[in-house]
């Protein structure tokens, strides 16, 4: 799964000319640019969790990964990064989902293609652990609303499809 959405996005940036893997990773405003934007999809994720509507936590944590994805692409990293343990186990409690995405969001502060990457697998734990939800379905829904609208991937700034059809009952 995770190597068809890190290929959709390669690609992806590759047509839009972007640069690849240049050896130095991220710029430090790359850097700065990713981590405006996790932090802007993570406020847009804990206000969809006060809201109580799984499919919009589900969008949340779908655009939340996109970016994250995005990030590992332009940083050089490459598809077998994606077998991170992640942080997180089913309490109940959502200020522990909170708290685990948090540690996770500052951890791309570094700029590094693992953290970015780990909080690409969070989101899809969380996902299909705690939502019941295809991840794969709604990664794929959420790609093709970006593309249509031509947007730079991790822009947050699109209409999102709904996705309560990929939420499992």
């Amino acid at each position: 799964m995770e190597n068809s959405h890190f290929k959709l996005l390669k690609h992806w940036h590759q047509s839009a000319g972007k640069p690849l893997d240049t050896g130095e990773g991220l710029s430090d405003m790359d850097i700065i640019q990713f981590q405006a934007l996790l932090m802007d999809n993570g406020a847009d994720l804990f206000r969809a969790f006060k809201q109580g509507d799984m499919a919009v936590v589900l969008s949340g944590l779908v655009n939340l990964s996109y970016t994250a994805m995005s990030a590992v692409v332009l940083s050089g990293g490459q598809e077998d990064m994606f077998s991170a343990e992640v942080d997180w186990r089913h309490d109940g409690l959502m200020i522990s989902i909170m708290r685990s995405l948090s540690k996770q969001l500052a951890a791309c502060a570094s700029g590094r293609a693992q953290d970015y990457a780990a909080l690409y697998v969070l989101c899809k734990k969380l996902a299909r652990d705690f939502l019941n939800a295809d991840f794969d379905k709604s990664f794929q829904l959420v790609h093709q609303a970006k593309m249509r609208d031509r947007h730079f991937p991790a822009s947050r700034h699109i209409p999102m499809p709904d996705l309560s059809d990929c939420l499992f009952e």
